[in-house]
């Protein structure tokens, strides 16, 4: 699955949202992240790959019909957009910008 499909496939099952010339994760998204982020501290050992929580929550959101293939790709487009939402610098740059 090219890229621009998959994005365009997050954006049209509510994974993603436009921000301007940007993708930020949604709401839904982001619950789901919290979810997998308890669950994984719970249950592993496993710490500082962002790929495990969104994983688990794209397993959550679309259950386990996607394939391999899909869901690389998927963790793969989403890596950098949810470790640009994580990143404090990141906010902090907007806040700058939004201010007059």
């Amino acid at each position: 699955m090219p890229a621009l499909d998959a994005l365009a496939r997050l954006e049209a099952d509510g994974v993603l949202r436009r921000d301007g010339d940007r993708y930020r994760t949604t709401r839904r998204f982001q619950a789901a992240m919290a979810r997998a982020a308890f669950h994984l501290v719970r249950t592993t050992d496993e710490e500082g790959d962002l790929r495990f929580p969104i994983a688990h929550a794209l397993v959550e959101l679309y259950g386990p019909e996607l394939s391999d293939a899909e869901m690389v790709q998927l963790v793969e487009e989403l890596l950098p957009i949810e470790r640009g939402e994580l990143d404090p610098r990141e906010r902090a740059t907007e806040a700058r910008g939004a201010q007059p």
